[in-house]
């Protein structure tokens, strides 16, 4: 059996008259790599949520699927700790074979297509790699159409880390209902931001445009040693637009 990784998220010791306060708590975060559940025992408040959070995150993104959370172990003293935890469960929702779940009632959804993953350095021949997967992923996934589309989105997406973060990175594709859902994931803070179209004699700064223009949807989540960068091709939008 794989070992379990308790990763502590918070701890605190402030003591008064001699006795430790009932906010006095760790919440850790336990982990099994040969199971797709993550156990939260302990205490978990407001001002322990930014650990499990990067903890969830973290996990999700080493190993793709289903990730399971089991809460039962858990005591949530501030409503603003779950509400947290939900969010969460929306900065991963368009990410590539990724399913959060944290109601143990809820049915699980069908596991995820297992995805592409490439490791790219951040040169210039880095896109041609890209644009490689992408499209032999649309083949396999019977997605012919979201190919040129794609490609101008994961083009534009590795060149920001080429220009910007200069950091290695890591391309995910997969399908799901229709779509494909690209993430490049880099090591660097700085998150994109789209301040409308480029002046047209501007050079450069048009990248994210395209992603605006051929993804459905489009963001980025933050992580604690980089981010994700992700988008959404829908096949329907391209055969919408090619008619």
């Amino acid at each position: 059996m794989s070992p379990v990784d308790r990763t502590g998220a918070w701890s605190r010791a402030d003591v008064h008259n001699g006795a430790i306060m009932p906010t006095d708590a760790r919440c850790l975060v336990e982990t099994d790599e040969s199971s797709p559940t993550v156990r939260l025992t302990g205490v978990l408040d407001r001002a322990g949520v930014e650990a499990v959070r990067d903890a969830l995150l973290a996990r999700l993104w080493q190993r793709p699927g289903l990730l399971l959370v089991d809460l039962s172990g858990v005591r949530i003293t501030d409503p603003l700790a779950r509400d947290a935890l939900d969010e969460v469960c929306r900065a991963v929702a368009d990410w590539p074979a990724a399913e959060l779940l944290l109601d143990p009632d809820e049915p699980p959804p069908d596991t995820p297509p297992e995805p592409l993953d490439a490791e790219l350095s951040p040169v210039v021949e880095a896109a041609r790699e890209a644009r490689v997967l992408v499209a032999g992923g649309c083949v396999t996934w019977g997605l012919p159409e979201l190919t040129e589309p794609a490609c101008i989105a994961v083009t534009e997406m590795v060149n920001n880390v080429v220009a910007h973060a200069v950091t290695p990175m890591t391309l995910r594709l997969a399908p799901r209902d229709g779509a494909l859902h690209v993430a490049v994931r880099d090591h660097s803070a700085g998150r994109p931001a789209y301040g409308g179209p480029a002046p047209v004699d501007s050079v450069g700064g048009r990248g994210l445009l395209l992603i605006d223009t051929v993804a459905r949807r489009w963001g980025s989540t933050a992580l604690p040693d980089g981010k994700v960068v992700w988008c959404v091709l829908y096949a329907e939008d391209e055969v919408a637009f090619r008619n």
